[in-house]
């Protein structure tokens, strides 16, 4: 069942890219893998092209080291499939993931939901505190043709700590625990509901949703308790770019990535824990977003 949905994930994607066996001949050359870095939420790779490339993009799949040190590659695992252009996390002046003979690209797992060019079987975050072991091969082309696996190596997410910053994602999935129920964003105010449903909503390549979903965990992580130094300007930058500007799906705003890249990249690394903060006592849960509103409008 695992192997039948991941070919109908990818096949309206690319013509055919079935997941491989180290018994079948290899057309490219193997690939492999590095680690990058990790946060609380998430596990950064390098993956490297062998000499052949890899022109039909690459897959990557993951799981738990508990569950490997099971069963292996046995036990059940999770996969995403890339195979065009990336919006959101890619090796600086190359967002392909269709890579000639030596290219690279990196792909941080865990923060795939907001990703275009990919098809996934999960698209949540990854789990603080936890071991994960990844491998990846290269995608077929339309003769079946394919790599075998990359090596398997190692990932620790770090643990939840401190514990006022939280990722977009986790806000997403704990709206019992949100400190406020509205939030301006740019110069428009939104209620709890439509900050919801703006989490939800996958990018598609809107730079607009990208920016505003790390603007919402943010502003909740201030609310929290976090030190607002680290961010303060980038926030009140992030809130002058939005402007105006309805953010999707409650209204039909639009900024190119481009343009909201390194403030999002900003407040992504703010909020899963990579820019250090410290906290202050939680503040008494509100209604609104109270006099924190008035430094961040």
């Amino acid at each position: 069942m695992k192997l039948l949905l991941r070919v109908m994930l990818v096949a309206a994607a690319i013509a055919w890219c079935a997941p491989i066996s180290s018994a079948l001949a290899q057309a490219y050359d193997t690939p492999t893998i590095e680690l990058v870095e990790t946060t609380r939420y998430s596990v950064t790779v390098r993956i490297h092209a062998g000499a052949s490339g890899m022109p039909a993009g690459f897959g990557l799949d993951w799981m738990r080291k508990s569950d490997y040190d099971t069963g292996g590659w046995n036990s059940t695992y999770y996969y995403c499939s890339f195979w065009g252009t990336a919006t959101w996390n890619f090796e600086p002046g190359n967002d392909s993931y269709l890579l000639a003979p030596n290219q690279s690209q990196i792909v941080e797992l865990g923060d795939v939901f907001d990703e275009t060019g990919m098809s996934a079987d999960y698209f949540d975050e990854l789990e603080p505190g936890t071991q994960y072991v990844v491998r990846m091969y290269a995608l077929g082309d339309a003769n079946g043709d394919v790599s075998d696996y990359s090596g398997t190596i190692l990932g620790d997410t770090k643990p939840k700590d401190p514990d006022c910053v939280f990722s977009q994602g986790y806000w997403k999935n704990h709206s019992n625990a949100w400190p406020v129920a509205s939030l301006t964003l740019g110069s428009v105010s939104y209620t709890k509901t439509q900050l919801l449903s703006i989490l939800n909503k996958a990018a598609q390549g809107n730079g607009l949703i990208i920016l505003a979903k790390q603007l919402i965990a943010a502003k909740l992580n201030l609310a929290m308790g976090a030190n607002p130094s680290p961010v303060s300007s980038t926030i009140s930058a992030a809130d002058a770019q939005i402007g105006s500007l309805v953010i999707p799906p409650v209204g039909s705003g639009f900024l190119t990535p481009n343009s909201t890249s390194i403030k999002s990249k900003t407040l992504d690394d703010f909020n899963n824990g990579k820019i250090p903060t410290d906290c202050t006592p939680t503040p008494a849960h509100s209604t609104s977003w109270g006099s924190i509103k008035t430094h961040y409008r």
